[in-house]
């Protein structure tokens, strides 16, 4: 049995060598050993409405109303948010609102200040 990796696109365990490069015959990804190493703490890049790379302290403004869920509260379009927090998941900002409280956002409906 080979200990070749599974493919790190689509996780297939049919993978094979090529000289020094890896092959997933299911979905033609390539990579190598060093990539396949190197990898392993992959950052996510979180993006603005309008493209710009978000950070963790970024002052942020909201680009539409957005209904808090279970509440009849509305974050209004054109709050500021500062010192935002980026997190994984579905939402992926953590923030504070001065009038709301605690609060997480989509990314997509914030630009950066």
């Amino acid at each position: 049995m080979s200990n070749l990796p599974n493919c790190p696109s689509c996780n297939s365990e049919y993978t094979y060598e090529d000289g020094l490069m890896f092959v997933c015959p299911e979905c033609a990804h390539e990579w190598s050993l060093e990539e396949d190493q190197g990898n392993t703490e992959d950052s996510k890049v979180v993006r603005d409405a309008n493209g710009n790379v978000l950070n963790d302290g970024d002052t942020v403004t909201v680009i539409k109303d957005l209904k808090v869920k279970g509440s009849s509260l509305v974050v209004k379009q054109g709050t500021k948010v500062k010192n935002i927090r980026l997190i994984d998941g579905d939402h992926d900002i953590d923030c504070k609102i001065d009038s709301l409280g605690a609060m997480k956002l989509k990314s997509e409906f914030v630009k950066k200040i």
